[in-house]
């Protein structure tokens, strides 16, 4: 899929307004992608900077200073001034790669900057600058509830980012209209994406932070990568895709040849579409590539290579000999620190996780109307942010009996069965039909097979124990359990993997379901109008979603429910596997649940407090919606005719 991805066209244009109408709308999306748009909606809220030291040199000066981005989200940075300005000059803003002391780490190059005749803000990420905030969620610390939120560390740093675009274009010294970007790494990335996301930024040079999805993906690159290195994805866009936002502004990819988390061959390919897109436009000249052999890292001519670029487009009546390198100099960290140790009180960059992207509030319904119209609204946005890569020329579903036999200790019919929910997978399911049924079709409850479930025997499955004879019992089992599981060592990469091609494993799982539910119908035993989703677990995130988006399906029986998906899952990716891109900026699973009225929903066993939500809505709207707490399916009356 993520090759599929990665060699889609991009698409073609004649004239650059063709090319900018369709960028407005596109960068609208990716403005949702990193979680920036409501604060672009928004007034921005005062910079209130902050200058807590000044370094003089010869040629320039350094601005110790700190400034929020939110109010209460501070960004430290050093402002590099050259000295003797008599008319304004171009800005740049240097974002820093994934090392300790960042600001120190790389001050040669904001320092060559000034040297150069640019005032250039470098600033401090998150995760490892004067504050420690978090990058590696996913990695380290099972946070795959900020895919469901929506939320990747990307969309700070972007947003700090385009806020330092703001204090440079405050600065007398500065002309706003002539603004650069560039960074190394994470700042490679981070350059990319403010460059897609703000018009201001008019040149860019990301270094060392170039590749395609199909490249991190199949060369498992993406297992050393941090979660700042791609926005949230809820589109289903190549990287390509992305990167085709900053066209046709001037661009010079920089990257090592013999880079361990950027491989070469995926950098020639962006370069290589890109250049296409470029020409379409006649902007070919404003598209370049610089590679060297090296490691992750600069080396001499790359930065002197950056240097000319930004000179030759920033500056271009300045007269100027072969550019020198940096010169080696190195402040000590201590004289470059803006707090000196005493961080600002109330700093939210550690914080900012929880709150950037707001989860949605839990609403009074009041009745029918109001119910089925925010359940139509929810529909349309989850099939737009959350479920988009659901395969959309439906293919045929395939439905191939494995093998039919009566079991002769219980003289059931029983049929096994594969189906294919798109053309990457084929999953199995098992079907169970007493030959006591006096009607047909008849009933029928589908048990979703749970990872790492043993096989079992599905008339005896504990889910459905107690369940009336009436009743046909239908297994299916979703990708990544039964036959097509993985083990445990693959969990961490594919929950990244998935997420970063616009989907995840329980979105996957969904269509599984919504795919398996319509091989089931196709059995002439069943009755289509009356199929049941039976789920435990996970599993039960999975049977809700796709209760929702099925309206045919005629109820959910549930046991030991998730009770929320903003919550931390194990740190080596083996948690529930229940996050669904963006869901929670909508929804959650209680309400989900409380949104299926008027299906009978059963719960087996105890079900979290946050379950209440849904039984007062149900018991709000009354008949003909209703709610069983059981301890076994014998105590349920079944579907009320």
């Amino acid at each position: 899929m993520a090759e599929q991805m990665t060699s889609r066209p991009l698409p073609e244009f004649t004239t650059e307004s063709e090319l900018q109408i369709w960028r407005k709308e596109k960068q609208r999306q990716f403005h949702r992608m990193l979680g920036i748009d409501q604060y672009l909606q928004q007034e921005r809220s005062p910079l209130n900077i902050k200058v807590t030291g000044t370094l003089k040199r010869d040629t320039y000066r350094v601005d110790k200073l700190y400034y929020e981005s939110l109010p209460g989200l501070y960004v430290a940075g050093n402002l590099y001034v050259p000295n003797n300005i008599v008319r304004s000059v171009p800005g740049i803003i240097y974002v820093c790669g994934h090392a300790k002391n960042q600001k120190t780490h790389y001050q040669e190059h904001a320092r060559k900057f000034a040297q150069l005749g640019f005032v250039t803000l470098i600033i401090d990420t998150i995760q490892n600058g004067e504050v420690l905030g978090e990058h590696y969620g996913t990695n380290n610390h099972g946070c795959f509830h900020w895919i469901s939120r929506g939320y990747s560390p990307a969309g700070v740093e972007v947003w700090n980012a385009i806020r330092g675009l703001d204090l440079l274009s405050e600065l007398k010294e500065v002309d706003e209209t002539r603004l650069g970007m560039t960074g190394i790494s994470g700042g490679g990335a981070t350059s990319w994406w403010t460059a897609c996301a703000d018009d201001r930024v008019k040149i860019v040079a990301p270094s060392c932070g170039t590749g395609t999805l199909a490249s991190h993906l199949s060369e498992r690159t993406i297992d050393d990568h941090c979660d700042c290195m791609i926005p949230t994805n809820p589109y289903g866009w190549s990287m390509i895709e992305m990167y085709a936002l900053i066209a046709p502004r001037p661009c010079l990819i920089v990257s090592a040849s013999a880079d361990k988390l950027f491989k070469s061959d995926s950098i020639h390919l962006v370069y290589e579409k890109l250049k296409l897109f470029y020409q379409q436009v006649g902007a070919e000249d404003k598209l370049g590539l610089m590679m060297f052999y090296g490691p992750h890292s600069y080396n001499s001519d790359s930065r002197k290579e950056i240097f000319h670029f930004f000179m030759s487009h920033l500056m271009p009546t300045t007269i100027h000999n072969e550019l020198s390198d940096v010169d080696g100099f190195k402040e000590k960290n201590e004289d470059l620190l803006v707090y000196n140790g005493i961080n600002p009180p109330n700093d939210e960059s550690t914080t900012v996780q929880d709150w950037f992207i707001p989860l949605t509030k839990t609403y009074m319904i009041r009745n029918q109307r109001e119910l089925n119209f925010e359940r139509d609204e929810l529909v349309k946005k989850l099939y737009t942010e959350s479920f988009s890569a659901f395969t959309q020329d439906h293919e045929v579903v395939d439905v191939r009996i494995e093998q039919s036999y009566i079991d002769k200790e219980t003289y059931w019919s029983t049929h096994k069965f594969s189906f294919s929910p798109d053309s990457y997978w084929r999953l199995n399911g098992e079907l169970l039909c007493p030959l006591t049924v006096s009607s047909s079709p008849a009933p029928v409850v589908i048990a979703l097979r749970e990872a790492g479930a043993a096989r079992g025997i599905l008339k005896s499955y504990p889910l459905l124990e107690g369940l009336d004879d009436k009743w046909v019992r239908t297994r299916i089992d979703p990708r990544g359990t039964g036959d097509t599981s993985w083990g445990p060592e693959l969990s961490l990469h594919l929950r990244r993997a998935s997420n970063w091609t616009g989907r995840t494993i329980a979105s996957m799982r969904v269509w599984d379901v919504l795919r398996g539910v319509q091989a089931v119908r196709s059995f002439r035993e069943i009755d289509p109008k009356r199929v049941v989703l039976a789920a435990k677990g996970e599993m039960v995130a999975v049977a809700l979603y796709a209760a929702l988006l099925d309206d045919q399906i005629a109820g959910v029986i549930i046991q030991n429910p998730p009770a929320t998906q903003n919550a931390l899952s194990e740190p080596n990716g083996t948690g529930p596997a229940i996050e669904i891109i963006h869901s929670l900026r909508y929804t959650d699973l209680p309400q989900v649940a409380g949104l299926l009225w008027p299906k009978p929903l059963v719960f087996i066993g105890q079900r979290p407090e946050t379950y209440r939500w849904t039984e007062q809505l149900y018991r709000r709207i009354g008949h003909p919606g209703g709610i069983w707490h059981v301890k076994s399916l014998a105590e349920w009356p079944g579907l009320v005719e």
